[in-house]
């Protein structure tokens, strides 16, 4: 079981099964939301359960964020799909994963670079985000 929640402690949550691993998305919205990028890991929706008022915030027409209202910790991506994609900073204890690589490099923040020599793609990779995780 892994656990995880807000900066404050007004949203908690449990996942149950698990996890995929950890894609770094450099998109304009994940960049606007976060203040950089964000590290997402996920998990099939069905093994995430939530305590708390998270707020949703529509950012597409196909997918939602998910935030705390009182502190503001981005906590939740939520779009098409078996997976929920949850900020991995956002969880408790070892996720027992890690970063796979990078997505939307072409959108990533004129002040940093990217250095490591994880694979990189321009655009959304569907074989890293969207693996079902049971």
């Amino acid at each position: 079981m892994k656990i995880g929640g807000c900066l404050c402690g007004a949203v908690r949550y449990q996942v149950s099964g698990a996890l995929r691993p950890v894609v770094a998305c450099h998109c304009e919205q994940c960049r606007k939301t976060s203040g950089h990028y964000v590290a997402a890991t996920s998990a099939h929706r069905d093994a995430v359960s939530i305590d708390g008022d998270v707020t949703w915030y529509h950012a597409s027409d196909t997918a939602r964020r998910g935030f705390c209202k009182i502190c503001g910790s981005s906590l939740f991506w939520d779009g098409p799909g078996e997976n929920i994609s949850i900020h991995a900073g956002t969880m408790d204890s070892d996720l027992g994963v890690k970063i796979a690589g990078h997505i939307f490099c072409a959108d990533k923040g004129s002040y940093y670079d990217i250095t490591d020599d994880l694979p990189k793609f321009d655009q959304d990779d569907a074989g890293m985000t969207t693996q079902v995780v049971r």
